[in-house]
């Protein structure tokens, strides 16, 4: 999930004056003395390490799972969530029905209020959703929100969406990020502006961000539902692997992620510390800029898919830590299609076709990566096996901002990157990942076009019978990898260091860190 083409430079710049003037209720982020005073030893504050920083807090700006995860679930609510079980379940909306094909009905929960006291109601929820789709706002986001015509008050305890048709995936939308309530009183505060202090329903309030830091949310002590018992969580970011695990053993932190497949056996072999792991509905891949020379023809995008062998991958980089991939849609997603087929490992017919395409001899490119150990491997690799084919790859490591600024901005040739899947349901990685509209930040980092591929994702939203979307679904898959606009590496696993003090301690599927029912001993 990605920030909209676009808005690229502006959010890097924004992202910048952030890193620079930093945000804080109580404390501002740029002093020196930003430690909060925290250590793992308090047993009632959760510190987490983790490898980058968010790039902001808003949800309307967001572009990565990384930053929603700090607020999401923990800050913000929205109307409806999940269970373990991926199950829909009532959070801000104690209940919900569909009047009628695109009319949503939601009774909203009485005697919330928001974190400084405002009331939630049927008026936040209103607000929350006409500043996500002002066009004079910008947010990336409102693609996934665009089917909606009307947000309409019934009452202070209803509310209406009125869909410009149906669509079926419309629940799923509300339970990611994307859908969390945001106080009426910040939305008018910021207004177009990136709301730079959370404010919302959630058991967690925002207390500061020293950027390029930490982020410290401390309980809500006046939460409407099942109060959490820590008092406090501190996000650090401490980008060398080593030292966030490292910090585990020391006392100095409970939870250190993401961890690699390369420091597991560290873990594993720690008296302190134990390996989660879970599997979540992302994928891993190698995606092609289907713009740029020589990826805008099919035959070389198809010659590399062949010369690069997986399952040696699968085994050498990852440990086996993940399964193969033969989509960019995870097991567990809705609409994954098990019988599709991945390119084969074939050095001839792989060279076959970049003679037919006018390379016989092969041509140099460029692999774009973020600067993770896996990945920075995965390259190395892929590198390596090209080299077969005649292909010289120059790998350009980056910092993980500068790369997604880059990649969707159509500033690369091939690159290696995921997809989380927020939702768990197809649409949210089709039209995401390689709807025409969706060019650039929204997630086509592609620049990938097929109407008929847009014909399907578009009908597999509005049919109400879930085997007949299957069936749409497994369709555009097909013609997706017939365009071999990707290569297929793995289903992410979610994995993380954890101090063998914390319990009740998750990732979601979807890559949320679930935070909420943590206790620390």
């Amino acid at each position: 999930m990605f920030v909209k083409k676009g808005l690229a430079s502006l959010m890097f710049a924004v992202f910048l004056g952030i890193m620079l003037t930093g945000c804080s209720t109580g404390q501002k982020a740029d002093q020196p003395g930003t430690d909060t005073g925290t250590s793992s030893k308090n047993s009632d504050t959760l510190i987490i390490t983790r490898l980058s920083d968010a790039e902001n807090l808003d949800h309307h700006f967001m572009s990565t799972i990384n930053a929603a995860t700090i607020t999401h679930g923990k800050i913000y609510e929205g109307l409806v969530g999940r269970d373990k079980n991926g199950n829909f379940r009532p959070m801000l909306a104690e209940k919900w029905s569909q009047v009628d094909e695109t009319t949503w009905e939601f009774n909203l929960r009485k005697n919330v209020t928001f974190h400084d006291g405002t009331p939630f109601n049927a008026e936040s929820v209103k607000a929350t959703f006409d500043r996500l789709l002002d066009p004079d706002v910008a947010s990336p986001r409102a693609v996934v929100f665009k089917m909606i015509t009307e947000v309409k008050i019934i009452d202070d305890n209803t509310i209406h969406f009125i869909l410009k048709e149906p669509f079926s995936p419309f629940l799923s939308i509300l339970a990611s990020h994307e859908g969390g309530i945001i106080n009426p009183k910040t939305i008018s505060k910021y207004g177009k502006k990136i709301i730079q202090e959370p404010n919302g329903t959630g058991p967690f309030t925002f207390d500061s961000w020293s950027p390029g830091k930490e982020i410290k949310l401390v309980k809500n002590k006046k939460y409407w539902g099942e109060s959490p018992d820590l008092n406090a969580v501190v996000f650090k970011v401490v980008p060398e692997e080593t030292t966030r695990v490292s910090m585990i053993e020391t006392g100095e932190a409970h939870i250190a992620e993401p961890l690699s497949v390369t420091m597991m056996d560290t873990v594993e072999s720690s008296k302190n510390a134990r390996v989660y792991r879970s599997e979540g509905y992302g994928t891993e891949y190698i995606g092609f800029n289907v713009k740029k020379t020589p990826f805008d023809d099919v035959r070389v995008r198809k010659a590399v898919a062949h010369a690069i062998e997986m399952e040696s991958i699968i085994d050498g980089v990852f440990s086996n830590v993940g399964t193969k991939a033969n989509s960019l849609l995870g097991s567990k997603v809705f609409g994954y299609h098990e019988q599709l087929k991945a390119y084969e490992y074939n050095l001839n017919e792989a060279k076959r076709l970049l003679t037919e395409a006018g390379y016989p001899n092969g041509f140099k490119t460029s692999l774009k990566t973020m600067d993770s150990k896996e990945r920075i491997n995965l390259a190395e690799v892929v590198q390596s096996q090209l080299k077969g084919i005649g292909i010289k790859v120059d790998i350009k490591v980056l910092e993980y901002g500068t790369f997604v600024e880059q990649v969707t901005g159509g500033d690369a040739e091939m690159f290696i990157i995921s997809w989380r899947n927020a939702t768990g349901d197809a649409d949210y990685n089709q039209y995401n990942l390689f709807h025409s509209s969706s060019h650039g930040a929204a997630g086509n980092t592609f620049f990938y076009s097929n109407k008929e591929v847009d014909r399907l994702i578009e009908s597999a939203r509005a049919v109400q019978d879930d085997q007949e979307r299957i069936e749409l679904y497994k369709k555009a898959q097909e013609l997706e990898m017939k365009d071999a606009v990707y290569v297929p590496v793995r289903v992410i696993e979610n994995m993380a260091a954890v101090s063998n003090d914390v319990r009740g301690f998750e990732i979601s599927p979807s890559g949320y860190l679930e935070i909420n029912d943590i206790s620390i001993k």
